[in-house]
Formats: C-alpha cells, structure tokens, sequence
C-alpha cells in the first residue's frame, strides 16, 4: 500500500492540491463533436436513432425501448424479498428527510398591494442510471424520490441494456419502490437527447437528473437551457478530519469504502499527527487483503489519496473547506463543536458512528453530492430540482397612484418612455411624463 503522508502548508501539500483538481479533465473537442452528432441525429430522427446507438454502442438489437410487463415479472422473481424489503426502509427513511424540504409559497398584503410567490412542481422528470459496474439500486431510490416528494408528475428512467437486452432485476425492484412511472433501455448521450427532446417512445422531461460517463455529462451541458439538469458529476471523493480519540481501523475502512468506487475516486484524511497517519497506514495495509476491490483501492489511494498532518483542528478545517468535500467525515470528540465551521461540504458526517455509507444508502440525506469543489457554491440533490416558483403581484387603484411617479422616473432614466407611458395612462392626474428631453435632474 503505497499512501503519501504530507505535512499541511508545504509544497507537497500543494502539488497534491493540484493533482485532486486535474481529476475532472475538460471536455475535449473531439468528444464534444461527438455528442453534438449523437443530440442532433436523434433530435432528428427519434426512435430510429435511438436503436441504431443502442446497436452500435451496447452491442444489443433491441424490440422495444420500453422495459415490459413481463421483464417486471421477471425482476420480481428473481430478486431476493429481503433486499426489496430493505429498499423499502430506505424509501421511508429518504422520503421523511425529503419531506422537511417542501416549500409552501408565502403572500404579502398590505395598502392595496398583494404580491407573494407560487411553488409548483415539474411536470415531467427524467432520471439517467448509468450500466455496468456504476448501477446501484441505491441512486434509483436518491434522484426518484426527491421528485415524488415534489410532486412531479411523471418520472421516466432510462438506462443502458445489458448485453442480453435486460436491465438489471436489482434496478427494475429500485425503481418500482421509488415509484418510477416508465423505464426505456437507452444510455449514452442519445438517452440524454431523447430525455431533453423526445423521441416517438420516450416523452420529453423538464429536468434530467442522475450522474454517466463523460459523453452523458457533456450531453447534459450541451442541452442545459433546453431542460434542467442537476449537476454535473465527477469523481467520487471523502475527507475525513481526525483528531487523537479517532480509532485508525475505522479511519483506514472509511477512506477504502471511498476508494473502491473507482480509479479516480479521491480519499484524503486530515489528522493530527504523523504517529496516527502510520496507524492508519498499517490498517489499511491489513484491511485491503479481505477486500475483493483491492485493486482499484490501491489504484485510487497510490494516485489520488493522502494523509496530511496538520497541526491543529483549526488548520483540518481550514484545508477541509478549502478542498470542499463531496463527503467530510468528522472523526472528532466533538464533531458538533466544529460543525459550524465548515462552510465548504456537500454531506458532513459526525463522530466515529456516522460511516459515510449510511448516507449512500439508508440514513435519509441525498447521496448525490456536488464534487470536484463545487461544493463551495452548490447543493446535494433536493426536492428544489424538481419545483419552480412563480411570483405574483396586484395593485388597487389607490396604490398605483402612489407609485406612479417613481416608475415613470425609473423608466425615462433608462430611456425607455413606453413604460413609462403604460403607467402614464392609468393615472388621469399625471400629465407629465419623464422623456429623454425633460429628464429630473
């Protein structure tokens, strides 16, 4: 296990910083030609262009982008009633977190004016579950049900097939305890396209939500305006703040849960000296041999893991919200007193009982998180993805006179009279009105 030990505030420190940011690279321009194509040849051609990608991109010659009647049955069968039963906890679990984020519209009534604010949801959402490896069950659950609790209308899901045509059992159950109303078997940015334009089978959606690869991703910017979209995702990460009553097993095992995600995943513990951080060193050393993953944990902590020494909480927090978590885990004695301090975190874990798996999959909170820093100035996924507000406003007779003037001074500074003029004649005593000419001074 080879895992860099660092010193905060060195140059080390920095080339590290550095190497965590070079992480999610900028869209290329010949992956950028390539997903234009895709989006216009299935805003294009719809259905036809869909099978065509499924064809050549999946491998699969497909009957029917919608998953049947039967392929539910089938999922039902196969699926062990435990592990639904579990899904259905965290459904609970999830939906109760969820329930808390409701907004109520509000209205303000005073002196003949009534103005205030409307909360309604999207119509229609569109949720992308990547194939392969990166389908959890688990994220089915974390975008579907924000949007029920919102009160969208429709949910449509697409994701790739399998090579035998099938989306996995495990995914179908997922979606059927989130309450997902369709499913299609498309992935790849030509899903993305269908969601954002829709196709003959596939509806169109107000917002797409749900992380991909990296066509996915560029398809999701390059239709953004056309549609929603919740953010762009890049590789997974954890920071964990320790200080000395942290148990090093627990430490190595949660920066490993991370790792295992993929090569580019990123975990980094924050602790407080270098005795701990060898501690720490050794356990992942013992832990790693059970681990059937151990490959890609290795690969992700030799190339994007660390321990950094630091030399107080005060310098953890600092350099913890500087990196901005996707998840900051803190290991401390009293995670409530320095919760305040961190500004910079999509989802914070307290104390040495809160593993960051509990969120991935059963506490309630959302699991999907801003990564890759942007956890500075945006939010886990939330029922405000899937709602949209409108504002409202009414003036009696009385209050528009009172205000007139105002507005006409306001419009003529900016050189606009007709606006000045809608309000000039509905208010019979002002005979002036503000042009480029007679500007007040």
């Amino acid at each position: 296990m080879n895992l860099r030990i660092l010193k905060s505030g060195g140059k080390d420190e920095r080339e590290f910083m550095e190497r965590l940011n070079k992480r999610s690279a900028a869209i290329g321009g010949d992956i950028l030609r390539k997903v234009e194509k895709i989006i216009e040849q299935v805003e294009k051609d719809g259905d036809a262009a869909l099978y065509e990608y499924t064809k050549r991109f999946d491998g699969v010659d497909l009957l029917s982008l919608e998953v049947t009647h039967s392929e539910f049955e089938n999922a039902r069968r196969s699926v062990d009633p435990e592990l639904v039963e579990v899904m259905r906890r965290a459904a609970e679990n999830i939906t109760k977190f969820h329930e808390k984020q409701k907004q109520t519209g509000y209205r303000i009534d005073e002196d003949g004016v009534v103005c205030g604010q409307i909360i309604r949801p999207l119509e229609r959402a569109g949720i992308y579950v990547p194939g392969g490896t990166a389908a959890y069950p688990s994220s089915v659950l974390m975008n579907a049900i924000p949007a029920k609790v919102a009160g969208v209308s429709e949910i449509v899901m697409v994701t790739p097939p399998g090579k035998d045509g099938t989306v996995p059992a495990n995914i179908l159950m997922a979606a059927e305890v989130a309450g997902i109303d369709k499913i299609y078997k498309v992935g790849g940015a030509q899903a993305i396209a269908a969601l954002a334009y829709g196709t003959e089978s596939i509806p169109k959606v107000d917002v797409i939500v749900g992380p991909g690869n990296i066509f996915v991703a560029t398809a999701k910017k390059l239709v953004f305006g056309k549609v929603k979209i919740d953010m762009i995702a890049g590789p997974s990460e954890i920071l964990i703040v320790a200080d000395e009553s942290a148990d090093p097993a627990y430490l190595a095992a949660d920066m490993m849960s991370q790792a295992e995600h993929d090569v580019l995943a990123s975990s980094v513990l924050l602790c407080l000296s270098e005795k701990q951080a060898k501690a720490v060193t050794l356990e992942l050393k013992k832990q790693i041999e059970t681990l059937p993953r151990a490959e890609y944990i290795e690969k992700s902590l030799k190339d994007y893991g660390a321990i950094i020494v630091c030399s107080d909480l005060d310098d953890c927090v600092r350099l913890a919200n500087e990196i901005s978590p996707e998840h900051l885990e803190l290991m401390v004695k009293e995670p409530f007193v320095i919760l305040p301090e961190i500004k910079n975190a999509g989802s914070i874990f307290l104390g040495e009982n809160a593993p960051e798996p509990l969120g991935d999959y059963m506490a309630g909170p959302n699991h999907v998180l801003p990564t890759s820093g942007t956890a500075r100035f945006s939010s886990p996924l939330s029922v405000d993805c899937f709602i949209k507000k409108s504002s409202y406003l009414y003036y009696d007779k009385n209050a528009l006179d009172g205000i007139s003037k105002d507005v006409m001074r306001f419009a003529a500074s900016e050189g606009l009279d007709a606006h000045a003029n809608s309000i000039k004649v509905r208010v019979k005593d002002n005979e002036q009105i503000y042009t480029g000419e007679n500007k007040p001074h």
